[in-house]
C-alpha cells in the first residue's frame, strides 16, 4: 500500500468533508470518520488538528477536486481505502442524494476508479 505523505491526507481529508457537508449537514458521526480515515493513515499525528485543516481547505476551495490528483498517482489499493471512507462518510445518514452520487461519479472519474467497483464498496457498506 502506498503511503499517503501528511499533506496529500489533508488533502484526501478535505475531500472527505466535502463529501460530508454536500447535505449541509456536517455531523459529529462524520467528523469522527474522517478522524479515523486519518488516523488510518498517521498514526501519531493530531487528528483534530489534521480535520481543522481540512475544514478549512474545504472552506476556501472551490478547486476541491484538484486533490483527486493526489488520488490518482497512487494504487488501485488506496484508491479503494479512500473511496471507502468516501462512501462511509456518505451514508452515514442513511440516505444518499443526487449530489452525493454526483460527486462520488465525478471523482471515480477523476482518479480513474471503475464505476463497478465503486458501486460494490457502496453496496458492501450499505449491507453492512
Amino acid at each position: 500500500m502506498n503511503k499517503l505523505d501528511k499533506e496529500s491526507i489533508v488533502g484526501i481529508s478535505a475531500l472527505l468533508v466535502h463529501a460530508a457537508n454536500i447535505d449541509e449537514i456536517y455531523s459529529e458521526h462524520e467528523k469522527n470518520l474522517i478522524k479515523d480515515f486519518i488516523k488510518s493513515y498517521l498514526k501519531d499525528d493530531d487528528t483534530d488538528q489534521i480535520l481543522k485543516k481540512a475544514e478549512e481547505i474545504e472552506n476556501n476551495s472551490n478547486q476541491l477536486l484538484n486533490y483527486t490528483n493526489i488520488i490518482k498517482k497512487n494504487s488501485i489499493e488506496v484508491k479503494k481505502d479512500i473511496i471507502e471512507h468516501l462512501w462511509k462518510v456518505i451514508i452515514s445518514d442513511n440516505s444518499i442524494d443526487q449530489y452525493e452520487s454526483n460527486l462520488m461519479r465525478r471523482i471515480c472519474g477523476l482518479i480513474y476508479f471503475p464505476d463497478k467497483e465503486c458501486a460494490e464498496i457502496k453496496m458492501k457498506l450499505i449491507n453492512k
